[in-house]
């Protein structure tokens, strides 16, 4: 009698030659092809006999597709992906009763048969014979599991799908020799595992752990008798036997399968008649895959992280592997997601601005000395409808945000500031900064060519009242442009472009910042990541770390977890501490008493800087704490929406600008952000009172829109990806209750689009 092997069935040899024992009649029946020309038999059967000795020996066996589950910074599951909802477990936490319905069903013969199964073969070419067509297959649980291999293997590419599942004689070869390999090298035991694990079960739900859950949120060990049927009988036919959409239908195939059974002697007939009389019991779990079902708000956070993950060479050599990787799933991605921060956010962000509103908002907050991104949010929540957006407004567009950022008004300030002091120039530093003056010229670039005012452009400050000299501190507090325009052309341009670079301040598309003295006035569009991550570098001393948004990531193969490599912050010195110390101590001044009073924070120190944009289209705040950094931006995606006689949450508004939206949005954030956390102090740095003020007023900076703007009626982005940075004529200062100013930038110094009046912004 013939040796078999352990785990039932014969060997692989004795396989073979059953294959070829019956090869005569494959072309005919190979589990359910059927041709109806007898005389055919001989002639395919000679062909499959080729085909098979020329297949390659292994079957390739990609690792399943998986869940991937996204976790916040202490362990709480933001969401989770996947391009399979399967979870993969071990035989021993499957329900025998549905190890025994699946094997009744499908191939009651599985552990008395090999990879073939030769009676099958013969009773389905009787069947087919009789009935002209194709009545009965004949194909095992191995061969299913290798075209589900197949299928697998194929992804979600429709042409190798459909060559995975053709109905020819070639694939069916192909299916045969590989169920031979794998009948060896397995055993009965653990093809089942596999073919559990690997299978459709229709409703999302591939492997048997998932449609457990998905149809009677219970786990596969849990299953009882009925439901264990209900689910083998789906795995035929998912579309038609499924219960959500056909229960008389899927009642009818269930009682099949206990029928089955109990034919089988796997259970008594009493048992299955009393199964068959029990309701379904759906308990349907709906599918909750991808970052749209985040919690907390941190649905842009989450497409960010897989954002990162397909982009960054540390997970693979290019985006094609970084991706196969990314839809093969099984991954555990822990992230730096505080979740009081994430919280605080949304909860500040939903206060001041409605989802409904013209305008929508934006707040990223960064651990200062980590580059830990603790918050990510927008009042325009994810998704595809109305007042939804796919658009990140806190990122740069390689991430899923604009094309080219947003526009940041007077917030760029310190930055020239702080490459004056890296100068040597002295933080009482005094310019003439007459009301209205020409542009400088010329001004010195980072080349040898320098800057020229070719058409006599001109700037003003924000109102006639506002007339030097100035000194640094109170032209900080009252952000009086030709302040800062004059300190540029003092110190030259490539000082402002070496400390932006240091602090990785570039555009939203990518592009380095633009040699222009109108720089200090910050009508580059940026990101709020970008902001809130340069002025942590100023909270941090002068040390500047690049943003991450992964702790670590482990992966599950093969049943065994693996660590994968995670990018690293890269923290490098941007300035001395001198510096960031002396910006520190300037910023207090803005929101103690400049234009930044109603974001300052009650219970600690807090720097920041408001800023808004040409006709009000952009208003920010970006502000710090010793140990928490945030910017907050307030605007329209398109640029459309002129914030003047404006509902913005509920509240009217004659003017926006950035001390009475974003400023408060902060405030709160912020506050709840470090509720419970320690109080830390900024290193004082004593820098003389100023001079009598001159232009006292405590308004905002930098907002010049006199037009009356109202809403196009878009919801945010009017489905344009940015149509930014045009429209960012930013000016004016931070003095005055209701800022008007009408001072213009160079000609031709304007980056990225316009703003959609065809003039580059000028209006």
């Amino acid at each position: 009698m013939p040796k078999k092997r352990s785990g039932g069935g014969l060997s692989a040899t004795q396989q073979a030659a059953k294959f070829l024992g019956v090869s005569v009649l494959a072309g005919a029946v190979l589990a359910g092809i059927a041709l109806p020309a007898v005389g055919a038999l001989g002639l395919a059967a000679k062909g499959s006999v080729e085909s098979f000795d020329e297949l390659p020996a292994n079957l390739k066996t990609p690792p399943l597709s998986q869940r991937t589950t996204i976790l916040d910074a202490k362990g709480g599951t933001i969401a989770t992906v996947y391009s399979r909802d399967r979870t993969v477990v071990d035989l021993k936490d499957i329900s025998p009763y549905m190890q025994q319905a699946i094997v009744a069903i499908e191939d009651a013969r599985f552990y008395q048969h090999g990879a073939v199964d030769l009676k099958g073969v013969l009773r389905a070419l009787n069947r087919n014979a009789q009935s002209g067509g194709v009545s009965e297959g004949a194909s095992t649980l191995t061969q299913q599991y290798v075209k589900n291999v197949f299928v697998e293997e194929a992804g979600d590419d429709a042409t190798k799908v459909a060559q995975a599942t053709q109905q020819t004689i070639g694939r069916k070869i192909k299916e045969l020799k590989y169920a031979i390999q794998v009948e060896e090298e397995l055993g009965k035991k653990k093809i089942l595992e596999n073919y559990l694990n690997i299978t459709f079960f229709g409703q999302q739900a591939y492997g048997v752990e998932a449609a457990a859950q998905r149809y009677f949120s219970k786990s596969a060990k849990d299953l009882k008798l009925q439901e264990a049927a209900l689910l083998a009988g789906i795995v035929q036919s998912p579309s038609r036997y499924d219960p959500v959409n056909d229960e008389a239908e899927a009642t009818r195939r269930r009682n099949v399968v206990l029928q089955r059974m109990a034919d089988l002697g796997d259970v008594s007939q009493a048992e299955a008649d009393k199964a068959k009389e029990t309701p379904l019991g759906l308990k349907v779990s709906k599918p909750k895959n991808g970052c749209i079902t985040a919690v907390k708000g941190a649905s842009f956070f989450c497409k960010y992280v897989e954002k990162v993950f397909v982009s960054d060479p540390v997970f693979g050599k290019n985006r094609e592997t970084r991706a196969k990787i990314w839809n093969q799933g099984g991954l555990t991605i822990t992230t730096t997601l505080d979740p009081q921060a994430q919280e605080s956010v949304q909860a500040s962000l939903k206060d001041h601005v409605n989802q409904t509103d013209k305008v929508a908002a934006a707040a990223t907050l960064v651990e200062p000395g980590t580059g830990k991104i603790l918050g990510m949010g927008q009042s325009k929540p994810y998704g595809y409808g109305k007042n939804e957006t796919e658009l990140n407004y806190s990122v740069d567009s390689a991430y899923g945000g604009s094309n080219f950022g947003f526009p940041t008004g007077s917030t760029f300030k310190p930055f020239v500031a702080a490459a004056a002091l890296e100068e040597g120039r002295p933080p009482t530093q005094e310019y003439s900064s007459p009301y209205e003056m020409p542009y400088p010229s010329p001004v010195q670039k980072c080349d040898s060519t320098p800057w020229t005012n070719q058409n006599n452009e001109k700037l003003e400050n924000e109102s006639e009242s506002e007339r030097g000299p100035y000194r640094l501190k109170k032209a900080m507090e009252l952000s009086v442009n030709t302040y800062f325009v004059q300190m540029i052309a003092d110190i030259g341009l490539c000082p402002v472009v070496n400390i932006t670079d240091k602090l990785q301040v570039r555009q939203g598309n990518g592009d380095k910042l633009p040699e222009t003295p109108a720089i200090a006035l910050g009508s580059i569009g940026l990101s709020p990541l970008t902001m809130a991550s340069a002025y942590a570098a100023f909270a941090s001393r002068g040390m500047y770390c690049t943003p991450i948004a992964i702790e670590s990531i482990s992966q599950k193969v093969g049943g065994e977890q693996k660590s994968l490599e995670v990018p690293k912050s890269t923290c490098s010195r941007a300035m001395s501490e001198q510096t960031a110390d002396t910006i520190s101590s300037l910023l207090q001044g803005v929101v103690d008493s400049g234009t930044g009073k109603e974001a300052g924070l009650t219970d600690r120190q807090s720097a920041g800087k408001t800023g808004t944009t040409d006709e009000r289209r952009n208003a920010w705040f970006v502000g710090y704490t010793p140990n928490l950094s945030g910017a907050v931006w307030v605007g329209s995606a398109t640029q459309k929406v002129k914030m003047r006689n404006i509902y913005i949450g509920g509240q009217y508004h004659d003017l926006v600008y950035g001390g009475r939206v974003p400023g408060p949005i902060w405030r709160d954030a912020m506050t709840g952000a470090l509720d419970g956390k320690p109080v830390e102090q900024f290193n004082p740095v004593h820098i003389p009172d100023d001079k009598p003020d001159r232009g006292d007023g405590d308004g905002d900076d930098d907002g010049n829109g006199n037009q009356n703007g109202g809403n196009d009626g878009d919801n945010g982005d009017d489905n344009l990806i940015g149509g930014l940075v045009g429209g960012g004529n930013t000016g004016g200062t931070d003095g005055g209750t209701t800022p008007t100013p009408t001072f213009t930038l160079p000609e031709g110094w304007w980056q990225g689009q316009t703003n959609g009046n065809g003039n580059g912004g000028r209006d």
